[in-house]
């Protein structure tokens, strides 16, 4: 399984990107929408973690474009204001799962593997 995660917090992704590895699961990450974009033609991603609110835009607008490349990456979503609404637009878009900050490895690890399993 190949996962990009986008987020402006560079720690916070450069962390799940180390775990991830130490996992067996390649990763790569993105701090803002024009890397994102970069990688994901360079290659191919199963799953696109995204910061919900980043500055300048949405994790819904970068889905929007990723998937424009890639139609069938699949795609979670990460945030640190969690809300209803968030959560409803999110599944009506096409988003597989929505995790609030701080997020437990854990639930992460396993919400990607159950989507690889599908």
């Amino acid at each position: 399984m190949r996962v990009l995660l986008v987020d402006d917090e560079q720690e916070l992704v450069e962390a799940l990107v180390e775990r991830l590895k130490f996992r067996g699961i390649e990763a790569d990450f993105a701090t803002t929408k024009e890397t994102a974009l970069k990688l994901i033609q360079e290659k191919k991603y199963d799953v696109a973690v995204l910061d919900m609110k980043m500055p300048k835009i949405s994790g819904l607008e970068i889905m929007e474009e990723l998937k424009k490349i890639q139609p069938k990456l699949k795609i979670g979503f990460l945030t640190g204001h969690g809300s209803k609404e968030d959560l409803k637009e999110c599944s009506l878009k096409g988003g597989c799962f929505y995790l609030v900050k701080p997020v437990d490895f854990e639930d992460f690890f396993n919400k990607l593997k159950e989507l690889e399993e599908k």
